[in-house]
């Protein structure tokens, strides 16, 4: 029997998920309502607005049934319930760059993820390279634009 692989999130991302879902469920109605409208116009093998309708139909479908997904196998984490030395998923992570310049990152879920914001994904090249690092581990990360080396200063859990 295959397991369920659970999906590590913050609260505020499995709350920003149900948001979305609650909206998209608001619009199935209206896209349905469009489709019969356009439908009353004729002939469909010509019909724009009803096969665009048709579209954004499956194109809410398929993320309805995505974020549904998801919310199914999350797995909430609080950071402030977490402790320790090391870097895990939930953290904050204030890292030294090659230039001393502090750079601050809390590590999330794929769903939370925001690099603008500071929110990294524990998928990402850097979230993985930094779980499981301690303070004053060096970290080296291969983006596209080289090789980045960091120092990990501080690690938080808020």
């Amino acid at each position: 029997m295959a397991s369920v692989e659970k999906m590590p999130m913050l609260a505020e991302g499995q709350k920003m998920l149900t948001v979305e879902l609650a909206r998209l469920k608001a619009e199935r109605p209206l896209i349905i309502d469009a489709i019969e409208e356009a439908r009353a116009h004729g002939d469909l093998s010509e019909n724009a607005e009803y096969h665009a309708a048709k579209e954004r139909q499956g194109q809410i479908e398929a993320s309805i049934a995505d974020i549904e997904d998801r919310l199914s196998r999350a797995q909430v984490i609080d950071p402030r319930d977490l402790s320790g030395d090391k870097i895990v998923f939930g953290a904050t992570v204030t890292l030294l760059d090659d230039d001393e310049k502090p750079v601050r990152y809390q590590i999330v879920g794929q769903t939370e993820a925001d690099a603008k914001t500071g929110k990294i994904s524990y998928n990402s090249p850097l979230g993985r390279a930094l779980i499981g690092k301690k303070v004053d581990d060096e970290v080296e990360v291969t983006v596209p634009s080289g090789d980045r080396f960091y120092l990990v200063a501080k690690i938080e859990f808020i």
